[in-house]
C-alpha cells in the first residue's frame, strides 16, 4: 500500500492508496485512535458493492457501524439529503467520539464531509472513495459541500478528513464513462503543475490500461501527490490552491445551467479546460501549439470538447457566480504552457467571442 501524507500541521494526515485493502481499514481507524460508533454514508449504487464487507471489517475492530444510504446523483447533492444524513447519525446516537465515513464518489464524500464538518460542531470524517474521480481529485483537501439552485458548491466548509483510503480495485466495477469522467481531473493535473504527467497520459491512453490496477495505482498516486502538495501550501484556496480549479469555473457553469442533467463533473471540466486553452491562445498566453494538445487529449479520451442548447445568458448567469469572482470580475485559471497555468481576470465579451466561436456546436 502506497501513503502520500497532506501536510497540515495539526490536521495533517495520510492518503492511502491499495488494491483490495478494504479490510485494512478499521485497524488503520484504530491506528489513529478512533474508536465507537460509525456511521457509513454511502449511496444506493455503492451500498450493494461495499458496505456489507465494509461493515463486517469494521465490527471486527470493535467499531459500533450505522449505514445511511443516498439516492446516486449529483441532482441530490443538496441540504435535504443532508438533513437525512443528521437524522441517521441522531438514530444511531453519534456523538463527539464518533466518526462519519464516506463511501463513493464525489457526491457521497461532499454531503458526508459536510454533514461531519456541522454535526455537534464536527466529528470525525472518513473518506473511503470508490471512483476515480473522487479518488485524484474530491476526497483530497477538505472541500465539503452542497449544490444549490443560484450554483455549485455554494454551501460548504473547509473540513479535512482523519485519513483518506482508497482500494484502487473499486475502479474495476466502474463504467468506462465513469473513469473517462475522473480521467479529466489527471489531465487537469497534467495541465497545471507536471509536463512530464501530462505526456505520460498522452503515451498511455487510458482505455488500452482500463483493466490495469498497477496503471491506475501510478497514475493515482501522481496526482494525489500533486494536490496534496498544493493544498499543504494554500489549504482555503487564498492563493496557489485555486490552480486546482483548472476548467471548473465554465464546468461548473454547464452543470448548474443544465441542472446537473447533461453532463457529468469530468464531462463540464473537459469542455472548460478546452474553454480555457482557447481563452489563453486568443490572449496571447499560450501558443497554439500547446493549445491543440491539450484539446486533442481531451478528445483522444473521449471526454467532450464543445457543447450545445445552453444560451449564453444562461451560462453566463451561473458562471457569474463562481466562488473565485471578485467584485464583478471573473478569473479564470489559463495555461501558458503544458505544466504550468495563471490566474487571470477574463474580459466577458471575450470570453463570449470565444466559447460561441470554437466550443458551441
Amino acid at each position: 500500500m502506497k501513503k502520500v501524507e497532506l501536510a497540515l500541521g495539526t490536521r495533517s494526515y495520510q492518503i492511502h492508496i491499495g488494491i483490495n485493502n478494504l479490510s485494512r481499514l478499521g485497524p488503520e481507524m484504530r491506528k489513529l485512535g478512533l474508536r465507537g460508533k460509525v456511521l457509513i454514508v454511502t449511496n444506493t449504487k455503492v451500498e450493494p458493492l461495499y458496505a456489507e464487507s465494509l461493515i463486517d471489517t469494521l465490527k471486527e475492530t470493535g467499531f459500533s457501524v450505522h449505514k445511511a444510504v443516498l439516492p446516486d446523483g449529483e441532482n441530490y447533492k443538496n441540504l435535504d439529503n443532508v438533513a437525512f444524513i443528521y437524522d441517521c447519525a441522531f438514530n444511531a446516537g453519534l456523538d463527539r467520539q464518533s466518526s462519519i465515513i464516506a463511501l463513493g464518489g464525489g457526491v457521497v464524500g461532499d454531503m458526508a464531509g459536510f454533514a461531519a464538518a456541522t454535526y455537534m460542531r464536527g466529528i470525525n470524517f472518513i473518506q473511503v472513495p470508490t471512483t476515480l474521480l473522487a479518488q485524484v481529485d474530491a476526497s483530497i483537501g477538505g472541500k465539503v459541500a452542497v449544490n444549490h439552485p443560484q450554483g455549485k458548491n455554494m454551501i460548504g466548509a473547509f473540513y479535512q478528513p482523519r485519513m483518506v483510503f482508497m482500494d484502487i480495485a473499486t475502479l474495476l466495477t466502474l463504467s468506462s464513462g465513469e473513469i473517462r469522467s475522473g480521467f479529466a481531473e489527471i489531465i487537469k493535473y497534467g495541465v497545471i503543475s507536471n509536463h512530464s504527467l501530462y505526456s505520460y497520459l498522452e503515451e498511455h491512453p487510458f482505455l488500452e490500461n482500463i483493466d490495469n490496477l498497477e496503471y491506475w495505482m501510478d497514475v493515482v498516486e501522481k496526482s494525489c501527490l500533486i494536490k496534496a502538495q498544493v493544498v499543504s501550501k494554500d489549504e482555503r484556496e487564498q492563493g496557489l490552491r485555486a490552480i486546482l480549479n483548472f476548467g471548473h469555473t465554465i464546468g461548473h457553469g454547464l452543470e448548474a445551467a443544465t441542472s446537473y442533467q447533461k453532463y457529468s463533473h469530468g464531462e463540464a471540466v473537459a469542455i472548460g479546460m478546452v474553454g480555457a486553452a482557447c481563452i489563453a491562445r486568443e490572449m496571447g498566453l499560450i501558443s497554439s501549439g500547446e493549445e491543440e494538445r491539450i484539446k486533442n487529449l481531451i478528445g483522444k479520451t473521449g471526454l467532450p470538447v464543445s457543447y450545445s442548447d445552453i444560451s449564453w445568458d444562461d451560462l453566463w448567469f451561473y458562471i457569474q457566480r463562481d466562488k473565485k469572482a471578485q467584485d464583478g470580475n471573473i478569473n479564470f485559471i489559463l495555461p501558458t504552457s503544458i505544466g504550468s497555468v495563471i490566474l487571470s481576470p477574463v474580459d466577458s465579451e471575450l470570453m463570449r467571442k470565444v466559447l460561441e466561436q470554437e466550443l458551441v456546436k
